[in-house]
């Protein structure tokens, strides 16, 4: 049985510590069941896998129309999030969370929360969406926009050209705000 904890920082992050089943063979995991998460959650799916090098960041990305679920099997990454909705009880809150195999953690992120993670080592992480790809809802916001108050623990991170041209939170345009 996996524990589920409500983030009391964020409004709906939910990070998930599933049970590890191990012996001299090594272990097995239930990464992701659809119950972990909330009963009006939408049922994911797309599944993706991003591998990224030590010293990437990616992000911060958000979506007004999905939801996203992380799991980190491979490496240390922290998790960077920051809540962008208009009608939330928490919005401007951020939170940094480290995820990977040495704890399992698997973190869901309801849309309009701004999310990322810093690979602190050579890292894979999967993730489940509960909106097919659209192009239109791949959203961003400047990862070191000091209104957020992300603290990464990184000074030269290697970033793609389009999250080195993501905005600040106060230049997003309304109409691409989440609400």
């Amino acid at each position: 049985m996996a524990t589920i904890t409500k983030s009391d920082v964020i409004d709906g992050i939910l990070v998930v510590e599933p049970q590890i089943f191990g012996d001299d063979r090594g272990f097995f995991v239930e990464t992701f069941r659809q119950e972990w998460l909330p009963a009006d959650a939408l049922h994911m799916v797309q599944a993706n896998r991003a591998d990224r090098q030590a010293g990437a960041l990616v992000g911060l990305h958000y979506h007004r129309f999905q939801a996203d679920f992380w799991y980190v099997p491979f490496g240390r990454v922290l998790v960077g999030l920051h809540d962008l909705r208009a009608s939330s009880p928490t919005n401007g809150a951020s939170l940094t969370l480290e995820i990977g195999p040495h704890n399992h953690h698997g973190v869901y992120i309801p849309h309009g929360i701004a999310h990322g993670f810093y690979a602190i080592v050579d890292s894979t992480i999967t993730y489940l969406v509960d909106q097919y790809y659209n192009p239109d809802d791949e959203l961003g916001v400047a990862w070191d926009d000091p209104e957020l108050g992300l603290d990464w623990n990184a000074t030269d991170p290697v970033l793609s050209g389009r999250d080195q041209q993501n905005p600040r939170r106060a230049d997003i345009p309304e109409d691409l705000r989440p609400e």
